[in-house]
C-alpha cells in the first residue's frame, strides 16, 4: 500500500510504503530511488504490516519492488502503475505528482 503526503513549500513528496502478508518475516524496499539496494522496513504491530517512509523528488516516477524474506520479489498491490522490467516480470511504480 502507498500513501503520499505533499508539501506546499518543498519540492518533495513523502511516500509511506507498507506491505503485509502473514508468512513474511522480513521486508526490504528496493527501488530506483535507493539504487536498488535493499532498505529494511520496520514491522508495525499496530498496523500488522512492514512500513517505511521515503521522501522523493516531486513530479517524478520511480520503479520499486519489495524483497520478502531475502528471497522473494513482490509488487505493491496498490502501486500507481506497473511497468515491465529487464527480468521478464513487472515493477511497481510510484508517481510523485501532486
Amino acid at each position: 500500500m502507498l500513501t503520499k503526503r505533499f508539501f506546499k513549500t518543498k519540492d518533495e513528496t513523502e511516500v509511506t510504503f507498507e506491505f503485509s502478508r502473514p508468512d513474511v518475516t522480513s521486508v526490504a524496499l528496493v527501488g530506483e530511488f535507493n539504487d536498488w539496494q535493499p532498505m529494511a522496513m520496520k514491522f508495525s504491530k499496530k498496523a500488522n504490516a512492514f512500513r517505511t517512509k521515503v521522501r522523493l523528488p516531486k513530479d517524478q516516477t520511480f520503479h520499486f519492488r519489495y524483497l520478502l524474506n531475502d528471497s522473494e520479489w513482490e509488487n505493491d498491490y496498490a502501486a500507481d502503475t506497473y511497468l515491465p522490467n529487464d527480468f521478464g516480470s513487472e515493477n511497481s511504480v510510484v508517481v510523485t505528482h501532486g
